[in-house]
């Protein structure tokens, strides 16, 4: 009689493994050319984003109370964010639709994209645990090189350390 084989690849969709053995990006890695769809549908590419710095920020889960506390940090922060220059992006695994919902309801100025099969979240070495996303920030330069990772991520202030570290670059 055969014995079934787990590998732990297998287990990845169930959520049971970290991101597979991906290493999580550090300050001085460039940034993967990845994309996928925003809150609207429309296929967005991380590096339409070159020639001016990238927040980029992983969250586990749409309209959760940490996520939502965190969305709106950098909803407060955003026109600072962008004088500074920076675009800011969110990714989650949660599908369009549940970004679409997250995004009207708290009046979200920046892109949610779906990552619905993790790919973005594996490119850059996110751990995700039972299926969510560890709560990340990396913050890429105008060429697209990591300049500076947070991990673990706090929300309460959190825009406030990406604004003080992107006026660092």
């Amino acid at each position: 009689m055969r014995r079934a084989r787990l590998s732990l690849l297998s287990l990845l969709p169930l959520g049971l493994v970290a991101c597979s053995g991906a290493r999580m990006l550090a300050a001085g890695d460039r940034a993967p050319e990845v994309q996928a769809k925003n809150q609207d549908g429309a296929l967005v590419s991380l590096a339409q984003y070159r020639g001016h710095p990238l927040v980029v920020y992983f969250y586990p889960k749409d309209r959760t109370s940490g996520c939502t506390i965190e969305a709106h940090e950098f909803r407060t922060a955003y026109a600072q964010l962008r004088a500074a220059g920076a675009e800011v992006v969110g990714v989650s695994n949660d599908d369009v639709a549940s970004h679409k919902g997250f995004c009207n309801d708290e009046a979200l100025p920046f892109p949610l994209l779906a990552d619905t099969d993790e790919r973005i979240a594996h490119a850059f070495g996110v751990p995700t645990r039972l299926g969510f996303y560890r709560r990340t920030t990396f913050v890429i330069d105008a060429q697209g090189v990591v300049r500076r990772v947070f991990d673990p991520v706090e929300p309460n202030g959190h825009a406030r350390e990406v604004l003080a570290a992107l006026n660092a670059l």
